[in-house]
């Protein structure tokens, strides 16, 4: 039995390859095909790593909004129908090698909530005209679901990474001060708050920020873990019913 699962998974994924491979080469297949789909992002770890690493693949410029829960699913088919945000890494080569922008939207969607808030990236390339799109890399930083986007050194080389904004840092460096010296039970919920927050590199620097100020205001009790954040999924395959537009 499990042979036989084992088989089939190494088939689907064969399959998958050649499929892309056809279609780059120019070659058309007739019959069904898999359908496109944009991932929902339940967390907003998940959509904010999917950002993340759109951006490290030259998803550069940007624009983001929000627009309510039942309408959702047909934003993301029109960003799709314009723009080919379910495209395979086949379609997006031969997209890219005719000067055409890919783009890829990041949706954070958590379960019961009325509204979704969404964020678009792109690379550079004609076709998004009608987009009011801004670059990751000016001013004022991009910001999505209470973060910004910054860059740091990483084994000698600039990567990108998102952390709290200067004004929440701010609110947190007065609760702390506030907390330290007289509540010890609301000053360990703050730091245990802190600490679930996502762990990306600028974040968890400056939770480790957070807790020093904790023990140099006079806090003596104990600091919580600060996790590294895993890769992580970007959420589960929402199917995209809106075909590519020519």
């Amino acid at each position: 039995m499990l042979g036989t699962s084992l088989g089939l998974m190494l088939q689907i994924t064969i399959t998958s390859y050649a499929l892309d491979f056809l279609l780059y080469a120019g070659i058309t297949l007739t019959g069904p095909l898999m359908p496109a789909t944009t991932p929902i992002s339940r967390s907003k770890t998940a959509a904010l790593s999917r950002i993340l690493d759109s951006v490290s693949k030259g998803y550069t410029r940007y624009t983001q909004g929000t627009v309510k829960a039942s309408k959702a699913e047909s934003l993301a088919n029109k960003f799709h129908s314009l723009y080919g945000i379910g495209c395979t890494p086949a379609e997006r080569l031969i997209r890219k090698k005719e000067g055409i922008s890919n783009a890829i939207l990041a949706l954070y969607w958590p379960d019961a909530s009325e509204e979704a808030h969404w964020m678009l990236v792109a690379t550079p390339g004609a076709g998004m005209e009608t987009e009011r799109l801004v670059t990751v890399e000016g001013k004022p930083r991009a910001t999505w679901l209470g973060y910004e986007l910054v860059r740091h050194s990483a084994n000698g080389r600039a990567s990108w990474t998102w952390r709290r904004t200067k004004k929440e840092m701010q609110e947190l460096f007065m609760l702390i001060a506030s907390q330290a010296s007289q509540n010890r039970a609301a000053i360990e919920e703050t730091l245990q708050r802190i600490a679930r927050q996502p762990g990306f590199h600028g974040v968890r620097t400056q939770s480790w920020q957070l807790c020093e100020e904790a023990r140099r205001r006079g806090y003596g009790g104990p600091l919580p873990h600060l996790f590294f954040l895993q890769k992580v999924s970007h959420g589960e395959g929402m199917a995209l019913e809106t075909p590519l537009a020519k």
